[in-house]
């Protein structure tokens, strides 16, 4: 597998924020969203074997007072990889509760059953709307989480559609509504949480609102966190 970082950190998204997690971060990915936080995983990282990342996830699960049980594979855009699949198995055989972030633009079925899909839709404003593959609509599980990162009002208008045409609130356990975060960089700019959160209210949308966790405790810039 290409692989461009594993760490341990805090769960910044889903509802698993706030949670201990080890990040398995692949290498690749097929889209170019206008405020992808993540392009230094585009290309690059290292060559490693199953057994080599199952190691290094174990190294750093073991704490002093205990294991972390929560691994997320990301990205990039990890489907992207033929082994995925199988390191998720592996992952599910040891113990681990396996998340695995995908723009639901490949075909999630053939992750196996236990992962639990966290898949991020693109709204219009990403530059890469339309991606999503609507058979995985049938693939989705009650523990899966489906999550729309929202520059403007147009993607919130397109979240909205999508996730009440869809009866997304029926087929998964959260539907997630992320304000894009400021580039540090100033490459985008991002969208306040409270004109998102007013949204939500207005019109009383079955959805969580999600905050990227990582980036309030650590400088958003920073990479491994």
């Amino acid at each position: 597998m290409r692989v461009t970082e594993i760490f341990r950190s805090i769960q910044g998204e889903s509802t698993y924020a706030g949670l201990p997690c080890i990040f398995v971060r692949l290498t690749g990915c097929n889209l170019r969203c206008v405020w992808c936080d993540t392009d230094y995983a585009f290309t690059g990282g290292r060559t490693m074997s199953l057994e080599q990342v199952l190691e290094e996830v174990e190294r750093l699960a073991a704490g002093a007072c205990g294991t972390v049980r929560l691994v997320e594979i990301t990205g990039g855009e990890p489907l992207l990889q033929r082994e995925t699949p199988a390191l998720a198995a592996r992952l599910l055989e040891r113990g681990y509760r396996v998340l695995v972030e995908t723009s639901g633009e490949r075909f999630i079925g053939v992750l196996p059953a236990g992962v639990i899909r966290i898949v991020d839709v693109k709204c219009p404003d990403s530059g890469e709307g339309g991606r999503f593959d609507p058979s995985n609509l049938d693939l989705l599980a009650p523990a899966d989480e489906v999550k729309f990162v929202i520059a403007s009002r147009r993607d919130y208008e397109f979240a909205r559609a999508f996730t009440l045409e869809h009866r997304l609130a029926e087929r998964v356990h959260q539907v997630i509504f992320s304000p894009v975060f400021a580039d540090p960089a100033g490459r985008w700019t991002g969208l306040a949480p409270v004109q998102l959160a007013e949204w939500i209210l207005e019109d009383a949308l079955p959805v969580r609102l999600g905050l990227q966790l990582h980036k309030f405790i650590w400088d958003p810039a920073t990479r491994g966190v």
